[in-house]
């Protein structure tokens, strides 16, 4: 067997200095309590020696030198490699039996989640964008254009036109701005519009037993004061009730009816009464008559157009 090098400590020697050192590093507070003080390492090595003893071992003290020197010098102890991505990526790696049915289960419920918050929040908005935009710049353009021209072939009523032209542009104007519920009310401004025009009906006096025929009230702003009303209702060739749009003059609230309370003067209020009480019938209940493309009814009694919806 070669002769070991000049100056190399022989194996035996080594691993039981390797020995020494695992001996001291299992005896924590024997590190601890001898290495605290001054001449640690005679101490020291005086209790290893007692150790080796009790086992029936013995050690030189050359070669527990070496193991205490090899202690304070970390030479057999293991030191770990810094932290890296590699590192990371090798013990994510190996430890993927623990963790890997977890991970694979919250990316199933991030994936689900993901997908009913796409399909119920985020794919709704994007057709309803679409839809606003089409309307924007497709459908109201369209609609507007189209009910403007049905009044302009409805009327040479010159107010009814200059309207229809008014609402076309304010509303082309919102529709080019994404306005949509501007954009939105010119058009039904126009439909009503244009609903107005094509009626055509007769204005009368209601005369009917049970109801009355005429009316007065005292105005809230001037209690001296009366106002006298007709009460009318409006129908078509065939006496069917026609519903037109009334605004009252006692509250600014306008709605469609078939019948409302006509203001009128004084002498009218009272011809008509008078008429009524001689017999019960009023012999020319007819007052006012509306022509298809126009937007005026045409009165035979003197009125100002003020009118109520209750009474």
């Amino acid at each position: 067997m070669p002769e070991a090098r000049a100056g190399a400590p022989a194996l035996d020697e080594t691993m039981m200095a390797m020995d020494v050192v695992d001996t001291i590093r299992h005896a924590e507070r024997l590190v601890e309590r001898e290495l605290s003080g001054e001449e640690r390492q005679t101490r020291l090595r005086d209790r290893l020696r007692e150790i080796y003893a009790s086992q029936g071992i013995e050690v030189s003290d050359a070669v527990l030198d070496q193991g205490i020197a090899a202690l304070e010098e970390q030479r057999f102890a293991y030191t770990p490699k810094g932290a890296g991505w590699r590192r990371s990526l090798a013990v994510a790696w190996a430890t993927r039996g623990r963790w890997g049915k977890a991970a694979l289960a919250g990316l199933g419920v991030l994936v689900i989640g993901w997908g009913i918050w796409h399909f119920t929040v985020v794919a709704p908005r994007q057709r309803e964008a679409a839809a606003v935009t089409r309307e924007l710049q497709q459908d109201l353009p369209r609609a507007l254009r189209a009910e403007y021209d049905r009044v302009m072939a409805g009327t040479q009523d010159a107010a009814a036109r200059a309207e229809a032209q008014r609402l076309l542009a304010e509303g082309e104007a919102a529709a080019r701005a994404g306005h949509l519920a501007e954009a939105r009310a010119r058009r039904a401004a126009l439909i009503e519009l244009t609903d107005r025009l094509a009626a055509a009906y007769t204005v009368r006096i209601v005369n009917r037993p049970g109801e009355p025929s005429a009316v007065w009230r005292v105005p809230a702003s001037n209690p001296r004061a009366r106002n006298y009303y007709l009460i009318v209702e409006a129908v078509d060739r065939n006496g069917r009730p026609v519903e037109v749009p009334v605004t009252s003059e006692e509250d600014s609230r306008t709605a469609r009816t078939a019948r409302w309370g006509l203001r009128v003067s004084e002498a009218e209020f009272e011809r008509v009464r008078q008429d009524k009480l001689a017999d019960g019938i009023i012999d020319q209940p007819v007052i006012g008559q509306k022509a298809a493309g126009t937007l005026d009814t045409q009165w035979t009694v003197q009125t100002t157009g003020g009118a109520i919806l209750s009474w």
